[in-house]
């Protein structure tokens, strides 16, 4: 379908056969796929979800990392910043034709938080089970709150 349209000097799609083209596709309603990379990937890190809480003697990591292998995981702190990143592969190598459907994310991802409470760096658990990563910290113990008298 040819554009039919008079061209004017505020158009600024000028005399191009691309341009053309997806303006014919976008009046005949057709789907169009933006290509934002100019053909290059764009790779992404996506940020791994957390839940942190406490007991009473530790502080706990949780983050959900079903599909990823152990050696695939980086964990480590500084200061009070913790810091967990890792791969995620689909393990299918096969070159895709056409996704119909694509809602898994597959790559790399990361996440760096500052820890709530002061912990002990060096007592820190590790432990990847069932898919879901646990970090367990002891609490450094916080100091009791002394109650200062107000003189007049």
């Amino acid at each position: 379908m040819a554009r039919n349209q008079s061209k004017t000097d505020d158009d600024l799609l000028m005399d191009d056969p691309a341009s053309d083209d997806l303006l014919d596709d976008m009046a005949e309603g057709q789907e169009v796929i933006e290509d934002e990379g100019w053909g290059e990937e764009e790779q992404t890190t996506g940020q791994l979800a957390l839940d942190i809480y406490e007991t009473p003697k530790k502080l706990i990591v949780k983050a959900r990392v079903a599909g990823v292998n152990k050696d695939d995981l980086d964990v480590s702190i500084t200061g009070n910043t913790l810091t967990i990143t890792g791969t995620l592969s689909s393990g299918d190598v096969t070159e895709t034709e056409n996704f119909h459907i694509q809602e898994c994310y597959w790559g790399e991802f990361s996440r760096v938080v500052d820890l709530p409470v002061e912990v002990k760096e060096d007592e820190v658990d590790a432990v990847l089970k069932d898919g879901v990563l646990t970090v367990s910290f002891n609490k450094i113990k916080q100091q009791t709150i002394k109650k200062i008298h107000i003189n007049q």
